[in-house]
């Protein structure tokens, strides 16, 4: 006789959702975000958030795919609440005494049947269809009817320790009292199939929410032919965890306000899971590194700080030019490299293009790159060069910033044109077609380093003109 378990492992009105991915895999970002509407629903609704591993795929499961499922939940900061993780090849027993229940009671059956292309008998169990129509509503796609006639009597089981998903789900979510299934829309063809078992084993029927797929820019299933598809991939390119959540939200939910940074405690503080569309949702990487770019200025100067630094002492070139670097130079770099990039991962492409060489050491140009535009010679670049350098010798050191720096320049700029005057006084300092305006790097580089670079400049235009004068 199967045995009902009530009481302690009946529904709890509590509200009790659950994320269990299989290892057969790295985690995809639609995985990702199924787990964080879970998470959001249970902390809106201060109930649980259940994890587990259903690796009833043994062929396909892999130890190294279940270590960066867990790696990556942590990283998300999507916390469970379980003390011990399930894992359903570690629960055979458990799945066997509710087969044998069925069994026993005449709702499953052994049989014996063919396997194709081999030509042996194998014994499987099957699932007695008691076929019925089968009517839910669902919390995202309203009310959904399946006759379940078409399923036939279907496998739970290739014996009584070898379940299959359908079977070990619904003993799984039953006894860790799940009250909401929330998962992606290509799940709800299993839909039928679990409340059938859910009915024979005196189960009750959780509330079902089926979320649209994620979306290439085609309109197709995102893949990885489309590019970056799992969490850790993301992760590898720079980007923030909180600035991926806040992005998975956006994807098929709307808040209803015109929001669009949002913290994990805000969302879960507005999360609803009536405001998640019918539709699929396109993804789209580019407004994925804007909001990660929002995050990143959020975050305290310390943290980014830390990790700029980080990157930059772990770079091949710092290795090859042996820079020094200084608490105190990252500190003043921050505001700049923050304002230019979207992910972590640009400090390290900047890097390579060679774009943060001149905070750390001499820049190396020919002379003629002084020159503005379409000026025959030298002669402007000196003049203006010679003008900065004597009215910022002036500049008393304890003064010295960009604002000060720029005061001194400015109106003279102002008046002699302030490309012609701005851009030789930029070269000197970078030696870069592009970088931050000469005020910034100024202050940056500091009184004594900003003269000594316009001092070169003036030496290099000098000798370029000596040079053009005896050929």
């Amino acid at each position: 006789m199967l045995r009902r378990i009530r009481g302690f492992f009946s529904r709890k009105k509590r509200v009790v959702t659950r994320f269990p991915p299989s290892p057969t895999g790295y985690l995809h970002i639609g995985r990702a975000r199924t787990a964080l509407f879970n998470y959001l629903y249970a902390r809106k609704n201060r109930g649980s958030f259940i994890f587990r591993i259903e690796d009833t795929d043994k062929a396909r499961s892999k130890d190294e795919y279940e270590k960066d499922i867990i790696e990556s939940l942590k990283w998300l900061g999507l916390s469970h609440d379980n003390r011990e993780i399930w894992r359903q090849s570690e629960r055979t027993a458990v799945y066997k005494k509710y087969l044998e229940g069925l069994i026993e009671e005449g709702k499953a059956y052994i049989s014996k049947e063919e396997n194709p292309g081999q030509g042996e008998r194998e014994q499987v169990i099957r699932f007695k269809n008691p076929n019925i129509k089968i009517k839910f509503t669902d919390l995202i796609r309203e009310d959904v009817e399946f006759d379940t006639t078409e399923l036939g009597d279907f496998v739970v089981a290739r014996d009584v320790n070898d379940p299959v998903y359908h079977f070990a789900v619904v003993i799984d979510d039953f006894l860790s009292g799940v009250t909401h299934v929330i998962r992606g829309e290509d799940g709800i063809s299993n839909t039928p199939r679990q409340i059938l078992i859910q009915k024979a084993i005196g189960a009750p029927e959780p509330a079902y929410a089926h979320v649209p797929l994620i979306l290439a820019a085609d309109r197709s299933k995102l893949s990885g032919r489309h590019g970056a598809v799992s969490v850790r991939e993301f992760r590898e390119k720079g980007y923030l965890p909180q600035a991926l959540v806040n992005y998975l939200a956006l994807l098929g939910w709307n808040p209803g306000t015109d929001q669009e940074i949002f913290s994990l405690d805000e969302l879960v503080e507005v999360f609803d899971l009536t405001k998640i569309q019918k539709g699929g949702a396109v993804f789209d990487e580019k407004k994925l590194r804007w909001i990660n770019r929002e995050h990143i200025k959020r975050l305290p100067e310390g943290d980014f700080e830390k990790e700029l630094k980080s990157r930059i002492e772990s770079s091949e070139r710092i290795r090859d030019l042996a820079w020094k670097i200084t608490d105190e130079t990252i500190e003043k770099i921050t505001p700049v490299i923050v304002d230019r990039i979207e992910t972590y991962s640009d400090i390290d492409d900047m890097i390579t293009a060679r774009d943060l060489d001149f905070y750390f050491s001499e820049p190396q140009y020919d002379c003629l790159s002084l020159k503005w535009k379409d000026e025959s010679d030298l002669f402007s670049a000196r003049n203006h060069l010679d003008f900065i350098r004597g009215e910022l010798v002036k500049l008393p050191e304890k003064n010295w910033n960009e604002e000060n720096v720029k005061a001194a320049v400015w109106p003279y700029a102002e008046n002699q044109g302030r490309g012609a005057v701005l851009w030789p006084f930029r070269y000197a300092l970078s030696g870069r077609d592009k970088s931050p305006n000469p005020f910034t790097l100024a202050s940056i580089l500091g009184k004594e380093t900003t003269l000594r670079r316009i001092e070169k400049a003036l030496k290099l235009c000098l000798s370029d003109s000596a040079n053009a004068n005896n050929p």
